[in-house]
C-alpha cells in the first residue's frame, strides 16, 4: 500500500525550540489534504541510577499548568543536532549536576508521531558522582531528588509522574533487565 506523500510545504511558525509546518499531502487514494507537523530535534532522556535509587527532576510545565516529576531530558540549544550520547551527558549535568561513569543507550521513543517528528534516545546512567547543576534560565525553578524504585513506582501509580516519556523510559529500562 502506498503512503501519504507531501506535494508541498510551508513553514507556519519558528522559534528556538521548534518549527511548525503545514504540508499539502496526497493520500494513497489520490485525494489531497493538509497535515500540520511540529518539527523538533531529537532529545535525550537519562535515567540516573545509583543502586536502587533513581534521580528525578521536577519543574513547572507551562502547557499543562502543573509541576511534574520526570527523568532529566532535553534537546540542544537552538535546535542543534548533537550526538545523542553527548546530549545525554550534557542534559544530565545541566539539570542535576550528576556525572555518570557509564551512559548506556536502552531505547528510542517517538514523542507524538501523529503530529510531531521528534524522537528521543533513552539512556541509563550509572556510576554516578554528584556536582553542581548548570541549568538554563528557563529551568531555574527546577528541583531534583533521589527516589527509591518503590517510591518511583508509587509516584507513577499515584499519577504524580505522568510524563509519557518518563513512563516509557521506565518500561524500556525494565525490558532491558535493569
Amino acid at each position: 500500500m502506498d503512503s501519504i506523500r507531501a506535494v508541498g510545504t510551508r513553514e507556519i511558525y519558528r522559534n528556538n525550540w521548534l518549527t511548525v509546518r503545514e504540508d499539502d499531502i496526497r493520500r494513497p487514494d489520490g485525494t489531497s489534504g493538509i497535515y500540520a507537523v511540529v518539527d523538533k530535534p531529537t532529545y535525550a532522556l537519562v535515567i540516573p541510577r545509583d543502586g536502587d535509587r533513581f534521580h528525578l527532576v521536577e519543574q513547572f510545565r507551562y502547557p499543562i499548568g502543573m509541576r511534574r516529576w520526570e527523568f532529566p531530558q532535553g534537546t540542544a540549544p537552538g535546535r542543534a543536532d548533537l550526538d545523542a550520547g553527548e546530549l545525554a551527558v550534557r542534559e544530565l549535568r545541566e539539570e542535576t549536576g550528576l556525572v555518570a561513569a557509564a551512559m548506556t543507550e536502552i531505547g528510542l521513543l517517538d514523542v507524538a508521531p501523529g503530529m510531531s517528528s521528534q524522537r528521543g534516545r533513552v539512556f541509563l546512567a550509572t556510576g554516578i558522582t554528584e556536582g553542581p547543576h548548570e541549568r538554563e534560565h528557563e529551568e531555574q525553578d527546577m528541583r531534583s531528588a533521589w527516589f527509591s524504585r518503590a517510591e518511583v513506582e508509587q509516584m507513577m501509580r499515584d499519577r504524580i509522574i505522568t510524563d509519557a516519556q518518563t513512563l516509557a523510559a521506565w518500561a524500556l529500562m525494565l525490558l532491558a533487565g535493569h
